[in-house]
């Protein structure tokens, strides 16, 4: 059951992130180029000029397999000068939802022909070895803070499924916040969620409010008739983000060609189209 205070989201969020920017010396803003993390970063940068915290560190993993609306916007952000970037194009191994035969996808692996060219501004290689998704954020914090207070701030929000509402409310991660978790067992090391109670509406309100840029893919979506509440922003090959295949070659077909070279299944998924890519119904006797 959910629990209603005086206070809104926005109040709540901005009064979690001060908190965090006073308990970690050490504080990374983590953007994918959607709206949540919009959110987050937009409430990080009110309180790093606070505090007087800048530059505020911003991380992007890139994962080449993104929406070339997606990489302009994230550019924009990097190029502040409030901003210390870590935009990483590194090589990470990452699942690939559309194809039954070729299960992870090397992004950005040497020798191979590459989606678009690196960024001057990125970092190419890293001092650590990990090339799996989810390890890469504990790694960063470990190598460059090891013994030191750290953490990451992210666009995680409970609406989006029970399962994760209940893990960021059931029990205290660091001292009374439920809304992270902890990293590399003992070192000091987090992430954390500092919008996990804001709905969809209320990220709209504050980038309506604000007058806030935001990624043009979720215009398209919109066009497409995406329900706002559906609409999300991913690597394109992931298996929450199928549905964005099947109108890409519309808003951007240089980009969809080239994704159908670089990555197996792209184009069989799409020309399967979403009846014929998922199955509604199991076979008789299944």
């Amino acid at each position: 059951m959910k629990i209603y205070k005086k206070e809104n989201v926005l109040e709540a969020g901005l009064e979690r992130m001060r908190y965090l920017f006073d308990e970690f010396e050490n504080v990374y803003v983590n953007i994918s180029g959607g709206k949540d993390s919009t959110i987050v970063f937009h409430l990080a940068l009110q309180i790093a000029r606070e505090k007087n915290r800048l530059p505020l560190n911003v991380l992007f993993l890139d994962q080449e397999a993104e929406w070339d609306a997606t990489i302009n916007y994230v550019r924009e952000i990097m190029e502040m000068p409030e901003v210390k970037p870590f935009w990483f194009q590194i090589p990470v191994r990452i699942e690939n939802a559309t194809s039954q035969y070729e299960s992870h996808v090397n992004l950005w692996g040497e020798g191979e022909e590459w989606l678009r060219e690196k960024e001057p501004m990125a970092i190419h290689s890293v001092p650590f070895k990990t090339d799996v998704f989810y390890d890469f954020f504990p790694a960063i914090l470990k190598h460059y803070h090891k013994g030191e207070k750290a953490c990451h701030i992210a666009g995680v929000r409970g609406e989006e499924s029970p399962t994760r509402l209940l893990g960021l409310t059931n029990a205290s991660t660091y001292k009374w916040i439920t809304w992270g978790k902890n990293l590399n067992g003992a070192e000091h090391h987090y992430n954390f969620y500092p919008i996990y109670d804001w709905s969809y509406k209320d990220v709209w309100k504050y980038i309506l409010d604000n007058k806030l840029k935001y990624n043009v893919v979720y215009d398209y979506q919109y066009q497409h008739g995406i329900s706002v509440n559906k609409m999300r922003i991913s690597n394109l090959h992931h298996e929450t983000a199928i549905h964005q295949l099947f109108y890409m070659a519309e808003v951007e077909p240089e980009n969809y060609n080239k994704l159908c070279i670089r990555i197996h299944g792209i184009d069989s998924a799409v020309k399967s189209g979403s009846t014929g890519f998922f199955v509604y119904e199991l076979p008789f006797m299944f």
